[in-house]
């Protein structure tokens, strides 16, 4: 949306520009210095090689896991967002690419660099496998169809595969190691994960403006016209599971490694519910829709809620006092969480994303906004 609008008096004059990502200076200016930001920050830590104290030591490793669930919503995205198929399955799919970097590193004795791109490959293909049901079927069926893969993927990473995956038990993963330097911590880490995360990130929106996107839009706008009009929408879905289970991959592989652990338990139901979530919340369809509504549901689960379920577990018990308050302290942060994404989603239904390219268009066309 805003990308296409230019701040008054600046017009393109070269085809390069019209298609180039960053059209202004300023927009240049904007996404040069914010990733030169970004990666100052562990440098300003007092675990940094500068000892400085400036920011907390927690933001590393926040920064770290908020990277992670981007790269695996960016893959929701593509699958949801621009293709418009549902599915309830993609913690699986990261469990997969879990799995498979940690037993490549700790079997074969692969390294980090090699063990990624081929835990990501077989992330993919397992989603193409659960993608097929897409070829018949569509909305609430699909959505079951990929529930599916929630229940059987964890099933066969604790059975029969528990001599290679330890079971329910956590399975220890060696940390990536590159000229004889160890990336055992979160600041060695965070130089891995933030520049793929943004690589990702960009490679996300050009699929966006390509002829594949352009087709995923189609299909999910109306498979049957699209299919008129000669795109094979069969072959467009598959891609999109494809590449949506290639992100998850990606994203459990970098999570495995960050924390030198993997246990099944992360990868659950309830993981794939909240990916969802902050997809809906950032805003489905939209390059930065992945990046709000990740940072905003982490901020929600991780400092919001927690301040909230203090006052509130005092109060409550008295305001209900023919309910346990044992119960009510087990349902408060999930009840909390609920509420707010009820709220969020009745008074912005369109995402984060959708609200900030308005923003964007507005400022681009002052004086004349309205």
């Amino acid at each position: 949306m805003s990308a296409n609008i230019r701040p008054s008096g600046i017009f393109d004059t070269s085809y390069a520009q019209d298609i180039a990502l960053n059209r202004t200076r300023t927009d240049k200016l904007l996404a040069y210095g914010g990733f030169l930001l970004l990666l100052l920050i562990p440098l300003l830590t007092s675990e940094g090689p500068l000892g400085l104290n400036i920011i907390p030591n927690l933001w590393v490793g926040t920064l770290n896991r908020i990277a992670i669930f981007v790269i695996a919503v960016q893959g929701l995205n593509i699958l949801t967002g621009l293709a418009g198929q549902i599915s309830l399955g993609h913690a699986a799919f990261a469990a997969v690419g879990a799995y498979a970097g940690a037993i490549l590193a700790r079997e074969l004795g692969m390294t980090f660099w090699l063990a990624l791109p081929l835990a990501a490959l077989v992330s993919g293909l397992v989603g193409i496998l659960f993608g097929l049901p897409s070829l018949r079927v569509k909305g609430f069926y699909l959505a079951m169809a990929t529930l599916a893969a929630q229940f059987i993927i964890p099933w066969v990473i604790r059975y029969p595969l528990e001599p290679l995956t330890n079971g329910s038990r956590p399975l220890d993963v060696p940390p990536p190691e590159l000229f004889g330097l160890s990336f055992a911590s979160d600041g060695a880490m965070y130089y891995i994960i933030i520049p793929l995360a943004v690589a990702i990130a960009l490679a996300t929106r050009n699929i966006i403006r390509t002829r594949v996107g352009r087709a995923f839009v189609s299909v999910r706008d109306n498979d049957l016209a699209a299919e008129q009009m000669g795109i094979n929408v069969y072959s467009y879905k598959l891609l999109a599971f494809f590449l949506a289970a290639l992100y998850a991959g990606i994203a459990g592989c970098l999570a495995a490694f960050n924390t030198n652990s993997v246990t099944i338990d992360t990868y659950l139901l309830d993981t794939s519910i909240t990916m969802l979530a902050m997809l809906v919340i950032g805003g489905a369809g939209f390059p930065l829709g992945p990046l709000f509504g990740v940072s905003l549901v982490l901020l929600l689960q991780q400092n919001i809620i927690p301040a909230l379920v203090v006052p509130l577990r005092d109060f409550l018990p008295q305001l209900l006092p023919f309910i346990n308050p044992v119960n009510i302290y087990a349902a408060l942060s999930p009840l909390l969480f609920g509420l707010a994404l009820a709220i969020f989603l009745v008074l912005n239904p369109r995402g984060l994303a959708y609200r900030w390219e308005i923003i964007k268009i507005a400022w681009k066309l002052r004086p004349y906004s309205h």
